[in-house]
């Protein structure tokens, strides 16, 4: 394999290389013909055997079987949108050419008529509107009507949904998509490579006058949501705020004006997604894994949620890198590089079961390793081998001794067996940060 060398790049403040011969060299099969055979197209490999859920069962193979007539290169949303809805579910690959923008005509083209913000600010201030009751009753024809239809509009434009069988990649270095959400929702076998994905701003947020004691504003649109589907493969991808980091954003009613919801939701009996050498940064609420308690989603995840997060790079985020709720979590390999904003990396939530096995942490001074792991509910969790600033760290020991309030009980109850390679955690800071986002697929 060639040595020609990848730029290099910068992440939470660390510089970076790159080099096409330490890229995960895919020798897979289709209907047992080696992805060499085929040429080396990244679009016709599949996730290997054995590497992570997303494996399990039928595997993961996304469009490798397309014929020609179902292979389209685009470099429009509108060509993007079209690849999606042709075709019914026939395997198919779409290749990205450069980046993609779903809201190139701005904010503006999706607003309702009559619709002012500077007007919505003025009718739900909490000096005119208080704080106890929401804004669920308001008319159409008011501010808040008038958003939620301008809300709408925007929903229709920049939501899309990928059918089964399908391989979206991004050609060469700079492929992306900005201000999209991909909806990959109860479908079987989709895999997403080699994308630079902008979150999406969502325009036209929602004040809640009861959500916590001050009020708060609340988003819309994932980057990528998989939502009841199963065998998804999301590998050399990076998810980003881009432009449009939480701190460049305005504060109203003395809140956070918030235009973002999360970079990767796995939810609603979702099943069999692995998720590989994928960059994570400049966001706040990033992954999250089964999204309530409620007796109707405990019945609908439970069960489910079965996830691999392998030799990712979590940097510069606040939270949710997972946040796990039911599902069966396989955590190894990753690194994660906090800053000032850091919260926690791991949520452990109802009834999970997550295994976090031979990562790494980066952290600054002043921040314990004893806030990588959260307890929201009662659930064991598998935490061995991982290191912090280099040194062997016991997560659970540092966790239980510095915030006794929230024990954790130790052992997740299951051992994960789906894992191709598993790399020291002394080397996996310098192989993740080489090796993982876009652009870097041999």
């Amino acid at each position: 394999m060639s040595t020609q060398k990848c730029h290099g790049r910068v992440i939470g403040g660390i510089r970076v290389a790159a080099s096409l011969a330490g890229c995960t060299a895919l020798v897979l099969a289709v209907t047992g013909t080696p992805a060499q055979a085929q040429g080396r197209d990244p679009g016709r490999q599949t996730l290997p055997a054995g590497d992570g859920w997303g494996s399990a069962g039928t595997g993961t193979t996304g469009g490798a079987r397309a014929d020609a007539a179902h292979v389209r290169t685009v470099a429009t949303w509108d060509e993007f949108r079209t690849a999606l809805k042709e075709g019914g579910t026939a395997p198919r690959i779409i290749k990205v050419r450069g980046t993609i923008d779903a809201n190139a005509d701005g904010c503006s083209s999706f607003a309702a008529d009559g619709y002012d913000f500077d007007a919505y600010l003025e009718k739900y201030s909490p000096q005119n509107w208080g704080l106890d009751t929401n804004l669920d009753g308001e008319p159409a024809d008011s501010p808040e009507g008038l958003r939620r239809i301008s809300a709408d509009n925007q929903a229709r434009a920049i939501k899309v949904a990928v059918p089964a069988n399908t391989t979206i990649i991004g050609l060469g270095r700079n492929a992306g998509l900005k201000g999209a959400s991909l909806q990959i929702t109860g479908v079987d076998n989709v895999i997403v490579r080699n994308l630079t994905v902008e979150s999406p701003l969502d325009c036209f947020p929602q004040w809640d006058p009861t959500d916590g004691d001050t009020g708060n504003w609340n988003s819309e649109y994932d980057s990528a949501v998989v939502y009841g589907s199963t065998h998804v493969w999301l590998d050399h991808n990076t998810f980003t705020d881009g432009a449009h980091p939480d701190s460049s954003l305005p504060k109203y009613f003395g809140m956070i004006y918030q235009q973002h919801d999360g970079e990767l939701d796995i939810v609603k009996g979702a099943d069999y997604v692995t998720a590989s050498w994928n960059v994570f940064t400049e966001h706040d609420k990033t992954l999250m894994i089964g999204n309530s308690d409620s007796a109707a989603t405990a019945a609908v995840d439970r069960g489910h949620l079965k996830v691999t997060l392998h030799h990712n790079l979590f940097s510069g985020l606040v939270e949710r890198a997972p946040r796990v709720r039911f599902g069966q979590v396989d955590a190894y390999n990753n690194h994660y590089v906090a800053d000032a904003s850091y919260a926690y990396s791991f949520g452990i939530g109802m009834e999970s079961q997550l295994v976090a096995e031979k990562n790494a942490f980066t952290l600054p001074a002043g921040i314990s390793a004893a806030r990588i792991l959260k307890k929201w509910k009662e659930a064991p969790v598998t935490a061995v081998g991982n290191h912090v600033n280099g040194v062997p760290v016991d997560l659970i020991a540092v966790h239980n001794a510095e915030i006794p309030a929230e024990t954790l009980q130790s052992g997740a109850g299951w051992t994960p067996t789906l894992r191709t390679r598993v790399d020291s955690p002394k080397a996996v800071p310098g192989i993740v940060g080489h090796r993982a986002g876009a652009g870097r697929i041999c």
